[in-house]
């Protein structure tokens, strides 16, 4: 199982973490990668395989206090982060101007 956090931009969000299988997980982030966008999932994958997966993830929610580890970020609503993430990889966030932010 890996442990996706989902960051939502609704201003009541709580960034909750979520199991998912192995399979489940390649699902929404392709090979290397630990950032998604919920539009670029549905864009690149089959709707009906995608909505029964978060179906079974949306029902594994992992309290924080009790996560051993975050293995893949998901946004929704949030179009404007996806400057910061261009390789889709965590370790690899930028600025706009390219400099890194770590």
């Amino acid at each position: 199982m890996k442990n996706i956090q989902v960051i939502d931009g609704a201003v009541n969000s709580v960034y909750d973490i979520f199991a998912a299988t192995n399979e489940e997980f390649s699902l929404i982030f392709p090979e290397g990668q630990d950032v998604a966008f919920i539009d670029e999932v549905y864009g690149r994958g089959d709707p009906k395989a995608l909505d029964a997966a978060f179906k079974a993830i949306w029902l594994r929610r992992i309290p924080k206090s009790e996560a051993n580890g975050i293995h893949g970020l998901l946004f929704y609503e949030l179009e404007e982060k996806k400057v910061y993430y261009p390789t889709r990889k965590d370790e690899e966030a930028v600025n706009p101007n390219g400099s890194r932010l770590r």
